[in-house]
């Protein structure tokens, strides 16, 4: 008995650990029906929340492990002692929100009998819907609604029909067939309705794909992307300011030369209140910070600045939005006299509008971590953006986390059907088409300009126009069905 107690841990174990590894970058989904599997059945186990609080803090573990790349921390003040400890737990805290989350949608689960197919659409329609209430949120970066990305395009086409819940639902449907496989007296038909569920999704997916148009009736942007790799830990230093300035003037004149219509550059390259020595000859949009008076105090912020054509200051912008907690934006800084995790904390949150209003057309901005809120770029799009701008700083984390930003673009492209320009420090800087295929891109790490041919697009994709409302059916479908039942 012992024994069985605990194998029955170390498959909880095993299986949240897979669960965090079939996602970006490696983008598995079928290790995730896999993973999956063990967490359906624990609604009837004696481990039940417990195990699916060990579920939950190991999927984290794995999938947020680029968290220790903040190591050391002595840059930004904190003790070298204490640095490792305090990267290892904010990782930590991540863990146990996760656990957190999976211990109460296994409680429901145990309300519900998961083994009727009316229980397995609430709980996975629910989880769906919590991911995408979770990306307006400070602490929520990617969950089972990523997983498809990188490896399975035509499956994360349903994102175009439901974005990244949807997704997300359909993940944990397919983890149900196949726990019904496992389970259910007649596996023979599960196993042909696991097939057909796995064909349908993937069928549905490649379809939504293909309708999506590659090109429309708005023309195209010549967008010259400039990665200027500016180490963040040594970015204020004289020499470093100074070969930022160097590169950023060699970026506008290889503008100006091939007849380039906008400069984009990543996440605060600009510095605070940024004035150019010159005039820019194009229009110039990047990352920096800007000071605004609310309430007679002054609030500083992250945004897209943008300079039009004869200006040498920002003439118009987007702010940040959705800030990093405990980075960007610290509770209660005013009393805690600490500005955070960052060289640029305590800053102030903008507008929710993901929109950036241009006189040669509208487009959807993320600055870093906005990347991860599907909802708010497809709201952008049924707005007007013709396009859309990541703009990121994501040194000095590993390459793990750029693969994941460049997953998470894909995905955005994808539920918007609009073509999508990453800007990043030292990578991913990247062009990815309306279908969510990158077909341009700079070496990671090292200092590059790439010129990239952009079409506006203007038609709104099925998420676009609904939103959640496909998923907000089906979960009041399966309430009414229950109800009935």
């Amino acid at each position: 008995m012992g024994n069985d107690r605990l194998g029955r841990w170390w498959l909880a174990l095993a299986s949240g650990l897979l669960a965090g590894l079939a996602l970006p970058p490696l983008g598995m989904p079928p290790l995730l029906w896999l993973a999956l599997v063990p967490l359906w059945a624990l609604a009837g186990s004696a481990l039940g929340a417990w195990g699916g609080a060990l579920w939950g803090a190991a999927a984290v573990l794995v999938s947020h492990r680029w968290l220790l790349g903040l190591h050391p921390l002595d840059w930004i003040g904190v003790p070298g002692p204490l640095s490792l400890p305090l990267a290892l737990l904010l990782l930590l805290l991540c863990a146990l929100a996760g656990a957190l989350l999976v211990v109460l949608w296994v409680l429901l689960a145990r309300r519900l009998d998961p083994r009727r197919f009316s229980s397995a659409l609430l709980l996975a329609a629910g989880w769906g819907l919590v991911e995408v209430l979770l990306a307006k949120g400070p602490l929520f970066w990617l969950g089972l609604g990523a997983a498809a990305l990188p490896g399975d395009r035509p499956l994360a086409g349903l994102a175009a029909l439901g974005g990244g819940g949807l997704l997300a639902a359909v993940q944990l449907l397919l983890g149900w067939c196949l726990w019904r496989c496992c389970t259910a007296p007649q596996r023979r038909r599960w196993l042909v309705v696991t097939a057909a569920a796995v064909l349908l999704s993937h069928g549905a997916g490649a379809a939504a794909l293909a309708a999506m148009p590659l090109r429309g009736e708005g023309g195209s942007e010549r967008v010259l992307v400039l990665q200027p790799a500016i180490p963040t830990r040594r970015k204020f230093q004289w020499d470093q300011q100074q070969r930022l300035q160097q590169r950023l003037a060699s970026a506008l004149a290889e503008a100006a030369q091939r007849s380039v219509d906008v400069v984009v550059l990543p996440e605060g390259a600009l510095g605070l209140e940024p004035q150019l020595a010159q005039p820019v000859p194009v229009e110039l949009i990047s990352g920096g910070f800007r000071w605004q008076e609310v309430a007679g105090e002054p609030e500083q912020r992250s945004a897209l600045l943008r300079l039009a054509p004869g200006e040498s200051r920002a003439s118009s912008w987007l702010d940040k939005h959705r800030l990093v907690p405990l980075g960007e934006w610290v509770p209660l800084a005013n009393l805690a006299r600490w500005s955070g995790l960052s060289a640029v904390g305590g800053l102030q949150p903008g507008a929710p509008s993901r929109l950036l209003l241009r006189p040669a057309g509208a487009i959807g901005g993320a600055i870093c971590y906005e990347l991860s809120d599907g909802a708010s770029l497809a709201a952008a799009a049924r707005d007007g953006a013709g396009w859309l701008l990541a703009s990121a700083n994501l040194d000095p984390y590993p390459l793990l986390l750029q693969q994941q930003f460049q997953a998470l673009a894909q995905l955005r492209a994808i539920e918007t059907g609009r073509w999508l320009v990453s800007a990043a420090n030292t990578g991913p800087s990247l062009l990815v088409n309306s279908r969510g295929l990158p077909v341009a891109s700079l070496p990671s790490g090292r200092a590059a300009t790439g010129v990239f041919t952009v079409p506006r697009l203007q038609a709104p994709s099925p998420y676009d126009r609904w939103g959640e409302l496909p998923l907000l059916l089906v979960l009041v479908g399966a309430v009414l069905r229950r109800a009935k039942h």
